[in-house]
């Protein structure tokens, strides 16, 4: 991996890389995730936030340590395979691309059905699929056309989807009961970890929004203040958000399908509730679109090192975008998105997610940070894994002895062409 091969152009700034942070990260799983995390730790939830955000903010600053280090286009992937060699490059590489594909097709699933929901024309498997083609075609087009255009287009979709989630967590405080926040009984520790493990999807995305490293102005400054601008946001707005949604509806908070808008509906009534359901829609849609941006990144580099045919690596010469990592990309995840389910993907997508946090704690070790915050992230990491089930490590290890095949298998070739 060296900066020599990098053809694309610098044009993410601050503002830029903290919207595209932000913008990945609120994607499809806040709107779902209160209600999951209710059901589980009643009104204890918020806590769940609390400890997640920590152990993010551990993570994270692993990330950043390394990111102001190695400027290359693929984000941990590069991180990873500048410190630990390049199989651990390729594990993380593969870790990175199944975050974004599997969260993706995820977020993706329940925003066509939410489209669905708001105007019933669009109901029914063939017309959620068509709305799927028209979105990834979209944002393919957009992104083809320049990294430029793509974070200008984020950053408005950003501020357009947490309109309507601050009008719930600012106006829904003054409509909360302080009885449905009082903790009756604390939960057991382990049901902390397995909540926590489930709000790592709505946490997630500063790796994948650091994909286009090679494309950022003055990485060192811009990674690390990007990344503490956006942390630090969402912490703030998912616990408001919880909190609301908690002291309004209480009990029912849990058995709620799309707890954010019922939270909406029940405190200004049903307007507000139709603008949550569109602000999830939104929310979803600008989510594609950082992720459309991102995980074409991860293919280039992959091709651009080796692992991947080396078509996918090149650049358009005039837009500077990695055209046919970009569609390849989008057709697959299209597929994954039509014919899975949210609850399937987004379990991949959170261990995929801790694995590559680990190498990244690792790596940021390796390339100088203190070991502190390095052996502390390990440790949250390894906490949050133990609330993974048996069928999630084995399928989640099918994955990982794939991909070691993949690699061994590469090798053996370019040995033999080598002699």
């Amino acid at each position: 991996m060296n900066s020599e091969r990098e053809s694309l152009t610098r044009a993410i700034g601050t503002v830029g890389l903290a919207a595209g942070i932000i913008n990945v990260m609120i994607g499809g799983g806040i709107f779902r995730v209160p209600a999951l995390v209710a059901g589980s730790l009643g009104a204890a939830a918020p806590l769940a936030y609390v400890i997640c955000a920590i152990a993010m903010a551990l993570i994270v600053t692993c990330i950043a340590a390394a990111g102001r280090r190695v400027i290359l286009t693929g984000g941990p992937y590069a991180y990873v395979g500048t410190a630990l060699g390049p199989y651990a490059g390729f594990l993380s590489g593969v870790l990175l691309w199944m975050v974004g594909v599997f969260a993706t097709a995820a977020v993706s699933s329940v925003m066509a059905a939410s489209i669905a929901e708001l105007l019933p024309a669009l109901s029914g498997r063939a017309m959620q699929a068509a709305i799927l083609v028209v979105a990834f075609g979209f944002w393919s087009w957009v992104n083809m056309h320049g990294v430029a255009l793509g974070v200008r287009l984020n950053t408005t979709i950003t501020v357009a989807k947490l309109l309507p989630l601050l009008l719930i967590a600012v106006a829904g405080m003054f409509f909360v009961r302080a009885e449905n926040l009082h903790v009756a009984e604390w939960p057991a520790a382990g049901d902390f970890a397995r909540m926590s493990l489930v709000l790592v999807f709505a946490f997630a995305g500063i790796e994948v929004a650091l994909i286009p490293s090679g494309e950022v102005r003055d990485p060192e400054r811009t990674v690390p203040k990007a990344i503490a601008l956006a942390m630090v946001g969402v912490t703030l707005l998912y616990i408001a958000l919880q909190v609301v949604a908690q002291g309004i509806l209480g009990a029912a908070l849990s058995q709620s399908a799309v707890p954010l808008a019922d939270a909406a509906g029940a405190s200004l009534g049903a307007w507000a509730r139709s603008l949550l359901l569109a602000g999830a829609a939104v929310s979803m849609f600008g989510h594609l679109g950082g992720m459309t941006l991102s995980i074409p990144r991860v293919v280039y580099a992959l091709a651009r090192d080796g692992y991947l045919p080396t078509a996918l690596s090149r650049v358009h010469p005039i837009y500077r975008s990695p055209q046919l990592a970009i569609i390849t990309q989008s057709i697959l995840t299209l597929a994954i998105a039509i014919t899975g389910t949210f609850e399937q993907l987004a379990i991949i997508a959170n261990a995929a997610a801790l694995a590559l946090y680990l190498g990244c704690a690792i790596a940021a070790w390796k390339l100088g940070q203190s070991p502190i915050v390095p052996v502390l992230a390990c440790g949250v990491i390894a906490w949050l894994l133990s609330g993974l089930r048996i069928d999630e490590w084995l399928g989640f290890g099918a994955c990982i002895t794939i991909a070691s095949l993949v690699y061994i298998g590469r090798q053996s070739i370019a040995r033999t062409a080598a002699g």
